[in-house]
């Protein structure tokens, strides 16, 4: 059970859940049972659909056989889950919405780079950002609450030496793990800047259609006809309802600048140029419409960048600054600079990475490069398209070994505290099932999800 509830709050396996897995179903023959409601604690349901869902998944990443019993173990776990929302909405436990769409945010850019960016999720999808966004949001404050929950539940649990010892002796020798080979690697990119004329270019082109708009033509046209955010243009433009700090500050800033109807000025963002109008404010939300024009990228300063990391790459082998600071004073890539550069595994958090699980372009980087090497300067096109170039860290490479005190400390510490984790989260379910009004479908009452045992 342990392992199937640390399946269930994997941010990796959410993301899957939700899209991955629905999208399949969606293209699925029907399926033999209706679809309804098969528990509830509270007001927070589960539906067989939810059960389906993660119960297949379990079975795609696991690689188990099908069986009742792990049907009912999934169950179980969606029971827990719902259990700490219920004991959540009680005690008034909440996440703010900006760390909500922070993390949103988040997950969308790990989706997009899995399928190669935005505008390929949103075909793959059939859906804008706005609607995946919509989709998704519930479920991420869902799950941030009852990570909340479990870490207040288990601030105060810790591990000795000497637990971490005993977990590890208690393991059979014929069962310790083996461990394949694991690298550290970090990066530090340059974005390879877009020219001037280019820029240019894209500003002069909203500068003409907005005079188009002021001298009566219709906005909504002009997007459908002009605007490169597929995800709006189709729709006139027009965005939905957002809250403050879910767009681009560059955006949102225009936007709120405005009274209903009015037009910005060109604002420069991330994405490109905008022309924005406003169309309502409804208390703390707003509702847009915008055209976007994308600069040409085929004239993109690529060796720039190259010079830019090369000089970079000097002064840490001079000693001059370390990879990290530079990572963090230097490196256009958000998702590290941040962590000395490091990559990390968004399943696990880990910056250790086996080596049949490293991106096939780092892979043949660091095939040949020795622990504390860096790289020369190699192209590399971001997870939403834009050109750029990096340089490749070996922090370090472990060899193939079988588990050990020694080698794996921190591995195997980790693990006990996990355990001990668990434990206490389990125990807080014995405590508080009473807590709550559970009432469970007779289909699967013998999974025995009132007990909530181990």
């Amino acid at each position: 059970m342990r392992n199937i509830h640390h399946f269930a709050k994997s941010a990796f396996a959410l993301l899957c859940l939700v899209f991955t897995t629905a999208s399949a179903f969606a293209q699925a023959p029907t399926q033999a049972k209706v679809d309804g409601i098969i528990a509830k604690v509270n007001s927070n349901v589960i539906l067989r659909s939810d059960l389906e869902f993660g119960y297949l998944q379990y079975l795609s990443q696991s690689k188990q056989q099908p069986s009742e019993d792990l049907k009912c173990q999934i169950f179980t776990s969606l029971l827990q889950d719902k259990l700490l929302l219920a004991r959540a909405q009680v005690d008034s436990v909440i996440v703010e919405d900006a760390m909500v769409t922070n993390e949103l945010n988040q997950r969308i850019e790990y989706l997009a780079s899995q399928v190669g960016g935005t505008e390929r999720l949103e075909q793959y999808y059939n859906k804008s950002l706005k609607q995946l966004r919509d989709e998704l949001r519930r479920t991420v404050r869902d799950q941030m609450i009852m990570e909340k929950m479990q870490r207040e539940i288990t601030s105060k649990v810790t591990v000795t030496p000497k637990e971490i010892k005993k977990y590890f002796n208690a393991i059979p020798k014929d069962s310790l793990p083996y461990f394949s080979s694991e690298v550290e690697i970090g990066q530090i990119v340059a974005f390879a800047e877009i020219g001037k004329e280019q820029k240019q270019e894209a500003r002069q082109k909203l500068e003409e259609l907005r005079k188009r708009i002021l001298a009566g033509e219709d906005f909504a046209k002009l997007a459908t006809q002009f605007s490169q955010d597929p995800g709006s243009a189709q729709a006139g433009g027009e965005l939905g309802f957002f809250k403050k700090k879910e767009l681009v500050p560059e955006y949102e800033a225009a936007a709120l600048r405005l009274e209903p109807g009015g037009i910005s000025n060109i604002v420069e963002s991330q994405y490109g140029f905008h022309l924005i109008q406003l169309i309502e404010r409804r208390g703390q939300e707003f509702n847009t419409r915008h055209i976007l024009i994308k600069p040409a990228t085929a004239t993109v300063d690529i060796a720039a960048a190259a010079v830019e990391l090369d000089s970079i790459r000097t002064m840490i082998m001079n000693d001059s600054i370390s990879f990290a600071k530079a990572a963090k004073e230097y490196s256009d890539d958000k998702a590290t600079k941040d962590n000395g550069g490091m990559l990390t595994s968004r399943a696990t958090g880990s910056t250790y990475t086996p080596m049949d699980q490293v991106d096939p372009a780092i892979f043949f980087v660091i095939d040949t490069m020795q622990v504390g090497e860096i790289s020369k300067p190699i192209p590399y096109t971001t997870p939403d398209g834009k050109e750029a170039m990096r340089i490749i860290y070996l922090k370090s490479k472990s060899k193939p070994h079988l588990a050990n005190l020694q080698d794996d400390y921190q591995k195997i510490a980790n693990a006990a505290l996990s355990e001990k984790r668990s434990k206490a989260v389990n125990e807080w379910f014995r405590k508080n099932v009473d807590t709550v009004y559970i009432d469970i479908d007779p289909e699967y009452e013998q999974c025995g999800g009132l007990k909530l045992t181990q």
